[in-house]
Formats: structure tokens, sequence, C-alpha cells
């Protein structure tokens, strides 16, 4: 999100600033977008065993053919030479097939940790393998401490495992709630985006699951795929140690625990400013629990989960100096923005001494390429109102809007906040993060009608009402 400076008019008495009402609403979308990510919790050092978090709805690309699709050996989508098969068959392919890769690497990582792989993750496998959607869902559901937690295991052991096993478990979902095609489209979108070598990070659960099985399960050349929400857990660093620490140089757990204690330097100097200058604007962001206890600083909640993600992100692209990374986000690592740029439907992330290539052309032609995959989408008879293609979509255009907000491109990212909201009115970042642009520019009169179609779509959502109530304020003082 981008600090706009205050146009127009200057703040007069009884009348909050442009530069006001812009913190103001930005802090209720870190809360609301944390809020969608994870589970509250209480941050500890990378070795002990700590959530990894679940997701948000996530996005996609212009679809393709509707066709059948006929497998051929150059296809992410095949799975044979010279067979005809339906969308929905190769995707169920892939998901068995996946199950497969995934059982293959828990035993690879019951090995490194001389354990034995639990008989419930065994049984969870078989599912996968037997392609029965009731049963993979029953399997994972008897993995769980409480089953309305979906990323919590009821034990440290199948902790250790976990990854695989969410992985291939959300994958499956993806297929159940999908039609393939549109699956398959999607996955396609983000891997032919990719460039030889490239590292790829998702975020959402579409985002992580459907290009990691696609890309395991294709027959092109494989990527590095990962996600930005785990590396402050320490078995998913060991994961990804299992996975690919022949072909890049992985986080190890001295670098989590120097990400997690310079978090705690900077937090701690956050909160003295806090508490010493209650008169300043806070350091400290919105949803960030920071607090002192028995002489010992503590941190909890998203906000600091992220922020943990974030430094050791750029860690691992600091020790992969010759990689390229590209991202479809869940949140925003907005200390990256300066030398990113979009790249088809994510962002690429480049070295911190190099300039971002995101021009005003660069900025067009995503423009150009997001309002196309709108079109499509919303003529789709099978991607309806409220699917979660649409809901895809939404994200990542949206994603890519707060990158060209914060490159100073106010109005190409206006046109794509625009698009994701013809998408999914009810979307809080497109939401919020549009109305910050707005705000940022003083157009309260056009803020306001972006709420109230928000409204409509979610009725119930009191996060949009408490917004439509401070956006009229505004406007009634603006009036006086």
């Amino acid at each position: 999100m981008q600090r706009g400076k205050t146009q127009g008019r200057g703040p007069g008495e009884g009348f909050p600033s442009a530069r006001v009402v812009f913190v103001l609403i930005a802090g209720m979308f870190v809360v609301i977008l944390i809020g969608k990510l994870f589970k509250e919790q209480t941050l500890a050092p990378s070795g002990a065993a700590s959530p990894m978090g679940t997701w948000t709805a996530s996005m996609p690309v212009a679809s393709r053919t509707r066709e059948p699709v006929r497998v051929r050996s150059s296809s992410r989508g095949s799975a044979g030479s010279g067979v005809q098969q339906t969308a929905e068959e190769i995707v169920a392919g892939k998901v068995m097939k996946f199950g497969k890769n995934r059982r293959e690497v828990a035993h690879a990582m019951a090995k490194r940790l001389n354990v034995k792989v639990p008989d419930e993750v065994e049984r969870f496998f078989d599912a996968v393998q037997g392609g029965r959607w009731d049963e993979i869902n029953a399997a994972h559901k008897a993995l769980l401490e409480d089953d309305k937690q979906l990323n919590q295991p009821k034990s440290a052991e199948l902790h250790e495992f976990w990854r695989p096993i969410q992985e291939t478990w959300g994958a499956a979902r993806e297929a159940q709630n999908w039609p393939a095609q549109r699956l398959l489209d999607y996955g396609n979108a983000i891997l032919d985006s990719l460039r030889p070598g490239m590292i790829y990070a998702g975020g959402t659960d579409p985002g992580c699951f459907i290009p990691t099985m696609m890309n395991e399960t294709g027959e092109g050349d494989k990527h590095i795929t990962l996600t930005q929400n785990a590396l402050a857990d320490g078995t998913y660093l060991k994961y990804l140690d299992v996975l690919y620490g022949d072909q890049m140089a992985t986080l190890t757990q001295d670098d989590s625990q120097r990400a997690f204690q310079n978090y705690i330097a900077d937090a701690q100097k956050r909160l003295e400013h806090d508490q010493q200058f209650p008169n300043e604007p806070a350091q400290l962001k919105p949803g960030e629990g920071v607090k002192v206890a028995d002489g010992k600083v503590q941190v909890s909640g998203q906000v600091a989960v992220m922020a943990i993600n974030e430094k050791l992100f750029q860690m691992l692209m600091e020790k992969n100096p010759n990689a390229s990374f590209a991202m479809e986000e869940s949140f925003p690592f907005q200390s990256m923005y300066g030398t990113a740029s979009p790249l088809g439907p994510m962002i690429e992330l480049g070295p911190a001494e190099q300039p971002s290539e995101l021009s005003a052309e660069k900025a067009a032609q995503s423009v150009d390429y997001w309002r196309t995959a709108a079109e499509q989408l919303l003529s789709d008879p099978e991607t309806p109102e409220g699917s979660d293609a649409r809901k895809a979509y939404s994200k990542l255009i949206s994603s890519q809007a707060g990158l060209l907000a914060g490159h100073g491109l106010p109005s190409q990212a206006e046109q794509e906040f625009r698009l994701a909201l013809q998408l999914t009115p009810e979307s809080p970042e497109a939401v919020f993060r549009y109305v910050n642009l707005l705000m940022s520019q003083s157009r309260v009169a056009d803020a306001l009608p972006v709420v109230e179609n928000a409204i409509k779509a979610a009725p119930d959502n009191g996060q949009f009402q408490n917004l439509r109530n401070n956006l009229n304020d505004i406007k009634r003082q603006q009036g006086r």
C-alpha cells in the first residue's frame, strides 16, 4: 500500500486529513488480511513446533481451450502420449500422482529423522492414491486437532510431516472445488510465465497447491516451488531442504533464529518509541502484538509472523543471488516492492541492488493482460459469481494493482482495482487497497460507491459497514 500525499484542501478544524484516513483504513486492511491468513499464535523461535498457517482464496489467469485436452508428451497436462483424455481425467490422475510423489517425500523425511511414517499418514496417502475425495477428506480430518482448524495437526509427530500432507490435501481440495479445465488453465498460466530455473513462491491456496501439483506431475521443466507463508516454521525449512537442498541454498535453523531475533529487537525499539512518544504516529503496526512480560519481549499475531517470513524470504534471495524469483502473494512483502514488476499473473522480485523495470508502459501491459482475463472469466459459465476462479483472479489483480500504486502509477492501479472488484466486489483486499488509493488523493466521493457495492455483495460484513461510516463522517466534515 502506498502512502499518498494529501491533495487539494488541507485539514481543517475537526476534519481528518487524507493521510490520517489512509492510516486508519490501511490498519483495517492489515488486520482483515492477516485474519484471513492465519490463526492467532504466539511466536517461538523456528526450532519450536509452530503452525504453518492457512491461505486465503486465490487467483488464476485467462482461460484457454474448453475442449477436452489431448494429452501430448510436451504438455504440462499430459499423462501419456497420443491418448484422448478429458480435463477431469487429467486432473484426477494428477492428484493421485502427486499423492504418490508426496508420500515418497514423507518417507525421505522420515529416513532423515530416523523415525517411521505414522500409520495414519500412510492411510491418508492411501486415500489420495485411491482418488476418492470423501475418503481423502475424512483421512485428513483424522489428522487434525480440531476439524475447524485445517492446518493444526493433532500431535508434534504429525507436525514433522505436515507440509507434504497439507500440499497433497490442498491440491485434492482445489481439484474438488475448481472446474477441471479452469484449474489446468490457471496452473499453466503461472508455470508458463516462469523463466527456466525461476523459483516460484505461492501465497494463497490455489497459488500454492495448483502450480505445485502441476509442476511435480507435468513433463516439462521443473521449478522450485515454495510458499511465502511458512518460512517461520522450522519443520518447513527441513522440508525445503529435503526437496531442494541439492538445487539451491536453503535456509537453516541459524537463519531462522537470526531473523527471529532481529525482528524482536526491532519490535522492541518500536514499542519503546510508542510508549515514550504517545502523541507521535505509532510505529507498531495494527495487529502486531508486542509486549514486555517478566522483562522479556513477547510478540504474537500474524503481522509478526509475516514480518519474520518476509525477513526469511529476503535471506533466501540473498543466499541464491543467481536465481530469479516470482511470487503469487497472499500478503504483500512491501520491502521488496522497490525492485518488483509484473510477470504474467505474478510479481517478479528483483535483487535488492537492481532497479525495478516497472515503467508506465509495462503497467499498461499489465492492465491489458488483466482486462482480457477478466472479460473471459465474466463471460464463462463455468466461473459464475462467487466461484473460486473469480476470487482467485480478483486476488491476483489486486496484488498487481497494489504494486503499481506503490510505484507511483495510480491511474493504472485504479484500473486494475476496478477489474478486481468486477470479479469479486466483496473482496476485502481489493476494497481496502482501492479505498486507500482513493483517500490518498482525498477522493472520498469516489471511495463511497466502492464500499456500497461491497456491502451489497456482503451485507453482513461489519468491516465494510465501519468503513462506510468512517467515510460518511469525513464527507460530512468536508461539507462544513
